[in-house]
C-alpha cells in the first residue's frame, strides 16, 4: 500500500488516520438486509487500528476480501451489522464483532505491474475467524464462482455492487473530501469489457452515477462483485483510476484457477 497513489488507490482501504468518519457505495442505497454475509473489516498494524475495507463471509468462518487490505497487517476483525456507524465498540474488538487472522495470496503484488490495468496483481486475501459467525447473525453466504466464468460474461453484464466505502464529496474551502456513514449499501453496475490487457485478471467496471450505475470507492476495497442478482463473487475490488471514483474501475477476478485453488484452501 505504501507505493499506492491516491489517484490510483481503488476503493483503496480507508486510514482512520486520514478519513476517519469516510463509508458507503456511491450512488447506492441502503442493503435493507438483502447481502447479509458482507462485512466491515478492520485491520490492525502494529496492534493499533489502520484501516478498514469491506469483506465476504463464504463459510461460518472466513472471509474474502482484498490483498491490499490484509497485506502487512497483524490482525483483522469482522461486523456484519448493516450499520456500524454508532457502535461504540468499532474499530476495536468486541461483542459485536469477530476477530481474526488475516492472510494474503501469494502472488499479491501493488504497484508493480505495467501499464494502468497491470496495475495490481494478485489483490485477493482472506480473513480466517477465531470463532463461527452464528446462523442468527450470518444465515446465507457469499458464494464462489466456476472457474473462467468471468471470461464468458457479455459486455454490460449486470453486476451488484455491496459495501461499507464512502458515499459522497463535501466540496468547497479546500479539496473535496469523501465522507459518509459506515453503513453497507447496495448499487447496481455493469461489466465494461472483458477482452483488455490484464482482463486474465481483473474485471472492468463501470463507475458512472450520472449514468445511473452505482459506483466503488474508498472504503469498498475487497467488497464484493456480485453477479448480477446472485451471491456468486466474481471479484473483489481492487482499486479506482482517479480520487473522483468515476470512469471505471478495476476489480480482482476470484475464478481463475490459481486464486479459486489457494481460497478453496482455505474451505
Amino acid at each position: 500500500m505504501k507505493k499506492v497513489t491516491l489517484a490510483m488507490a481503488l476503493a483503496l482501504a480507508v486510514l482512520f488516520s486520514a478519513i476517519g468518519s469516510a463509508s458507503a457505495i456511491t450512488n447506492g442505497v441502503p442493503d435493507a438486509g438483502a447481502h447479509p454475509y458482507v462485512g466491515l473489516a478492520v485491520f490492525d498494524v502494529d496492534g493499533e487500528p489502520s484501516h478498514r475495507c469491506s469483506a465476504s463471509l463464504l463459510s461460518p468462518t472466513i472471509v474474502l476480501t482484498a490483498g491490499h487490505c490484509t497485506d502487512g497487517t497483524s490482525a483483522a476483525r469482522v461486523w456484519f451489522d448493516e450499520n456500524v456507524q454508532n457502535n461504540p465498540e468499532y474499530p476495536f474488538s468486541g461483542t459485536t464483532s469477530y476477530d481474526g487472522v488475516a492472510h494474503t495470496y501469494p502472488g499479491f503484488c501493488i504497484g508493480c505491474g505495467n501499464g494502468l490495468p497491470g496495475f495490481a496483481a494478485g489483490d485477493v486475501g482472506i480473513i480466517v475467524l477465531s470463532e463461527p459467525v452464528p446462523t442468527n447473525v450470518v444465515s446465507a453466504y457469499a458464494e464462489l464462482p466456476d472457474e473462467g466464468l468471468v471470461d464468458t460474461l457479455e459486455n454490460k453484464t449486470p453486476i451488484d455492487f455491496v459495501g461499507y466505502g464512502v458515499q459522497e464529496q463535501i466540496r468547497g474551502g479546500g479539496p473535496p473530501q469523501w465522507t459518509g456513514q459506515r453503513i453497507r449499501l447496495y448499487a447496481p453496475s455493469e461489466l465494461v469489457s472483458g477482452n483488455f490487457k490484464h482482463g486474465d485478471e481483473f474485471m472492468k467496471l463501470a463507475l458512472n452515477p450520472g449514468g445511473g450505475s452505482g459506483g466503488t470507492c474508498f472504503g469498498d476495497s475487497g467488497g464484493p462483485d456480485l453477479f448480477g442478482g446472485t451471491n456468486i463473487v466474481l471479484a473483489v475490488n481492487s482499486y479506482v483510476t482517479n480520487s473522483n471514483c468515476t470512469g471505471v474501475g478495476y476489480s480482482a477476478r476470484v475464478d481463475t484457477p490459481e486464486v479459486l485453488e489457494w481460497i478453496n484452501s482455505f474451505l
